[in-house]
């Protein structure tokens, strides 16, 4: 599915996707850099995936065409490796909100936080 219109959000930071069957999906610039397709983020097999934490501030900083067949987005943390499929962007879209509540519980699973500026505590066994 390639979108007809986008539009880049910066201040909200959000990337719209317009699609020719009327459909609208907002993504904000967390989700897609927690779920980015690049290897530091899923590894290089499917037990490699590298949980991302403290990435609720983070805001896009481009966002380049890449040919006829993807997004490539640079992210204000320095992330820009990830280039986003047009088939891939969709994909999120419509599964928004079950890959949203997923990563949710694998992050309080890990003790970790959407904010940076959260302090990772563990207690050690003595």
């Amino acid at each position: 599915m390639i979108p007809v219109k986008i539009n880049i959000h910066k201040k909200s930071a959000e990337l719209e996707l317009v699609y020719s069957e009327n459909s609208t999906f907002t993504l904000s610039a967390e989700y897609l850099r927690v779920f980015s397709p690049s290897a530091e983020v899923q590894g290089h097999g499917p037990d490699q995936a590298v949980l991302q934490s403290g990435k609720r501030d983070v805001q896009f900083r481009d966002v380049e065409p890449q040919g006829n067949y993807a997004l490539k987005l640079i992210f204000s943390d320095g992330h820009d490796s990830g280039i986003f499929s047009w088939n891939y962007l969709y994909e999120l879209a419509v599964n928004q909100e079950s890959n949203w509540a997923g990563y949710l519980e694998r992050l309080a699973n890990a003790g970790k936080s959407r904010d940076s500026r959260f302090i990772e505590i563990r207690h050690s066994g003595d």
